[in-house]
């Protein structure tokens, strides 16, 4: 006889519920895609760092490395360095110094991309300076960013650079328009097109104080092709010593004051 103390037993509740205790066939067979690791973000972009101060260069760094999509593979403090640093590595773009010494910027862009038709190059520079910008996209470079504003730019630039589209800070787009309206009004021509690359690279040189044979080792040519270069920039230019010739090359941009 039943306790009449204790409540009777809810019997429904007893009762297993065939219904709700059969396995769901659904909610059992994983799901292929939600349980496929997900794939992996594209490779980042590899970035060649050249500039002559190491200060800068770190600081450079760090902006660029911390973005998950880009990464600074090689590092260089001259034209010269990167020129080499290119030859032993898969890189996707060059962040260039413009004035830099043994090669510039603008020299190691041209040598860069008979090496790597395919590198993206930008410009890195301090010189807020339409001559050195016009030379800049002259010599191939897809960008040139201002080093005053490289935290804000540069990230961007190297992205556009990746897209193929050019990035220029701004204001660089009214100095272009307006520099190229003024030579068509004038007629005028540029007087770059006067000295071949080689000519220009043993012109940075001479004006940087190096000798015949430092120059043949540096640019691996023979000391006697040193010295017909250096009569053909004499005559090109209508000048007459390494003095004049130095003080054209400041003009041109190739070495700083």
């Amino acid at each position: 006889m039943p306790d009449p103390t204790l409540p009777e037993p809810n019997r429904a509740a007893s009762t297993p519920n065939r219904a709700t205790s059969a396995p769901n066939p659904v909610a059992s067979t994983p799901n292929p895609v939600a349980s496929a690791p997900s794939p992996s973000g594209p490779a980042p972009i590899r970035i060649l760092l050249a500039d002559d101060h190491t200060l800068v260069r770190r600081g450079v760094r760090l902006i660029l490395d911390r973005e998950p999509d880009l990464e600074v593979v090689a590092e260089a403090g001259d034209g010269a360095e990167a020129i080499e640093a290119a030859r032993g590595r898969d890189i996707d773009l060059a962040v260039l110094d413009i004035a830099m010494p043994r090669l510039t910027g603008l020299q190691a862009t041209r040598e860069l991309i008979a090496l790597k038709p395919g590198l993206r190059i930008l410009m890195l520079t301090m010189h807020d300076n339409e001559q050195y910008l016009f030379q800049a996209l002259k010599a191939g470079a897809c960008g040139y960013v201002l080093k005053s504003v490289a935290d804000r730019d540069l990230i961007a630039a190297c992205r556009a650079a990746m897209r193929d589209e050019p990035f220029l800070y701004p204001g660089a787009i009214t100095a272009l328009i307006r520099n190229y309206l003024d030579r068509v009004r004038h007629g005028e021509e540029n007087a770059d097109h006067l000295l071949t690359p080689r000519e220009e690279e043993v012109l940075k040189l001479v004006a940087e104080g190096h000798s015949s044979k430092e120059i043949a080792d540096i640019l691996f040519i023979s000391v006697k092709t040193v010295h017909r270069h250096r009569a053909n920039l004499l005559q090109k230019l209508g000048l007459h010593d390494r003095l004049q010739l130095t003080r054209y090359a400041i003009r041109a941009g190739l070495i700083e004051p």
